[in-house]
């Protein structure tokens, strides 16, 4: 017998659902959003046999899901898999229909791609540095387990809820005008007493390791900004319900550098209360917080509670504020308000660490912009190019420094060069040696002189450094190549006056494809005072190259063997003929590149000089001109 349409049973509702999240910041944000958007489709009072999860639930499991996602981005690194399943009693799998009078168990399980990497946080690791999520769950589940397979590690959790009928002011619950009220709604209304709060047993348990992860996360961190980032996201939700940090400003205000909330929509409404309000500019420095005024707003996701500043006090001076709240409490446990005092100390310090290390590297790099040439002097007749890369992480300039500046009198000197090292000493030599040869230049000394007196410049600057310190001063050695060029704007071309301190030899690329060094090798400077050096001159005729590299394209390394063995370069260089100079300085940094898989492991510069062929005249031009 057929049953009408009208008269099918509903199937079975799904009580499973999952979602598989990135590595990132944004998954335990998005782990929050999934679960509580899940809790809500299974407890919609629309649907016939809905189970009944309550507020606190949904908090508790937000709470953890968040926890057990962060921990599993810090220690494995993988893709996150994210599972919910509701369970009746102790039995029925996730899939079967709900008794809505039976006690209903929330299972969420969080998986990840790392099974061999042990979990970390467990009740036996009260000093471990790796973080706390495992003891929060242990505090709050109702049972708790890690399941290892072969492919991936799955840490789950339990969390139970009774159903009993709540009674309303008109009598027993009737199904439909009765609602559990919302979160904010509970904390506004209830002493501070009747609201569920673990923090006090979790900074009790969890508190040492807690303050070695904060610790651990700020030391390497270089940015005041992010301090400040990481701070608030490292006290929400553990510490507080929100947070705001201030740093001191140069201009000696405060300024707002970060605030972080549990519920993210409320983030930028809360700034904009709190930027209203900035904390005093002079703040003492005995480090004692005091009480803050709630904030007032819409949408700052406040219901009333307690607010606590702490002043980021290091030595003698406070370097900003850090501000909690907690909605709902009329004030802190001093378990909390010590341990966030621990914070504050910790936050100040990296923040004076920060601030150090941008003071520091902004007179570094404007120390190292004055080491090189803002730009390069353009020649009538020349094409010149330069490639330059240090090597050092973060450097604008390393050991290796070139220069290209007219003398005056239709002339211009070029000059490449290498100092031995490249800490700040070697920096210091690399600003004498191109300001001292351009000034030397313009006075009218020749190759030969500018090299002998910069010589003996560095001879007594060593002996000054042995003088002041009372020590023996490390040498330094530079090696540079140093020429003058003057064009021809007749013929074209232009004659080329050089020498070679120490350096690797200039070669010359000639039309017909030979090439040859033009340079004589000589002594490095600053081995002796009384070194003599000597000149090469020769002319680059229209069509020919020059080219000026450092030893970190000459000796690049593949094995045992160097780029230049064998004449590579000069190989290389036969292989340009008919490229300009730019073309030419990226095949020689191409190649230097690909010599070897490794990184490179020295600076390069490279430094073309290309005589361009005079435009044949035009018939009929010089007629042309007379008649105009």
């Amino acid at each position: 017998m057929e049953t009408p349409v009208g008269s099918l049973p509903s199937p079975p509702r799904e009580f499973v659902s999952r979602t598989t999240l990135p590595a990132d910041d944004s998954a335990a944000s998005a782990a929050r959003s999934f679960v509580r958007a899940v809790l809500a489709e299974w407890t919609d009072p629309a649907v016939p046999a809905s189970p009944k999860i309550t507020d606190r639930l949904v908090d508790d499991a937000v709470l953890l899901v968040s926890e057990l996602v962060t921990n599993a981005i810090v220690h494995a690194g993988t893709t996150i898999e994210v599972v919910c399943r509701l369970e009746a009693g102790n039995g029925p799998p996730a899939s079967s229909p709900l008794d809505v009078d039976e006690p209903v168990g929330v299972v969420i399980e969080v998986a990840d791609r790392h099974p061999s990497r042990a979990v970390r946080g467990g009740k036996d690791a009260q000093c471990e540095r790796y973080g706390h999520g495992l003891q929060v769950v242990g505090a709050r589940a109702e049972s708790w387990g890690v399941t290892y397979q072969r492919a991936q590690k799955t840490v789950w959790f339990r969390l139970e809820t009774t159903a009993e009928e709540p009674e309303t002011a008109d009598g027993p619950f009737d199904g439909a005008s009765h609602r559990e009220p919302h979160v904010e709604e509970i904390l506004a209304n209830a002493p501070p007493h009747d609201r569920r709060d673990g923090t006090a047993e979790w900074v009790g348990r969890g508190g040492p390791s807690f303050l070695a992860e904060v610790s651990e996360l700020l030391a390497g961190q270089l940015d005041q900004d992010m301090v400040a980032a990481l701070a608030g996201q490292l006290l929400v939700p553990r510490l507080a319900d929100w947070c705001g940090v201030w740093l001191c400003a140069e201009d000696g205000g405060m300024r707002l550098s970060c605030v972080w909330h549990a519920d993210e929509r409320c983030i930028e409404a809360l700034r904009l209360v709190l930027e209203k309000e900035p904390p005093p500019a002079r703040l003492g420095t005995t480090g004692i917080p005091w009480p803050w005024p709630w904030p007032k707003g819409p949408d700052t996701g406040g219901a009333g509670g307690s607010a606590i500043a702490f002043p980021l006090v290091t030595g003698s001076r406070c370097h900003g504020v850090l501000l909690l709240g907690r909605a709902g409490l009329l004030q802190m446990t001093d378990g909390a308000v010590r341990l966030a005092e621990d914070v504050a100390r910790r936050v100040a310090q990296a923040v004076v660490t920060a601030r150090r290390y941008t003071r520091q590297t902004t007179i570094s790099r404007a120390l190292q912009r004055g080491q090189l040439p803002a730009s390069l002097a353009s020649i009538p007749g020349v094409d010149t190019a330069i490639v330059y890369e240090p090597h050092g992480q973060g450097q604008t300039v390393g050991g290796d420094f070139y220069d290209l500046f007219p003398m005056g009198d239709g002339r211009w000197g070029f000059l490449l060069g290498d100092v031995c090292g490249h800490d700040p000493e070697a920096m210091s030599v690399t600003g004498l040696a191109r300001h001292l040869v351009r000034l030397l230049a313009r006075e009218g000394h020749g190759v030969t002189s500018v090299l002998g007196r910069l010589n003996a410049a560095m001879a007594e600057e060593s002996a000054e450094a042995v003088a002041l310190s009372g020590e023996q001063a490390r040498p330094r050695f530079l090696s540079l190549l140093y020429g003058e060029l003057e064009p021809d704007p007749v013929a074209g071309g232009a004659h080329c006056t050089l020498a070679s301190a120490g350096h690797p030899l200039p070669l010359r690329l000639s039309v017909d494809g030979s090439v040859a060094p033009v340079a004589d090798p000589q002594m490095l400077l600053g081995i002796g005072e009384d070194i003599q050096f000597h000149a090469n001159s020769f002319d680059l005729a229209p069509g020919e190259t020059l080219l000026c590299v450092t030893d970190g394209v000459t000796e690049r390394r593949s094995g045992n063997r160097q780029l230049d063995d064998d004449d590579g370069l000069s190989e290389l260089l036969r292989g340009c003929v008919g490229l300009g100079a730019k073309a030419v300085a990226e095949r020689v940094r191409r190649v230097a590149h690909d010599f070897d898989t490794g990184p490179v492991d020295d600076d390069l510069a490279v430094l073309v000089l290309e005589a361009v062929p005079t435009p044949a005249p035009v018939p009929g031009a010089a007629r042309v001109r007379r008649q105009g």
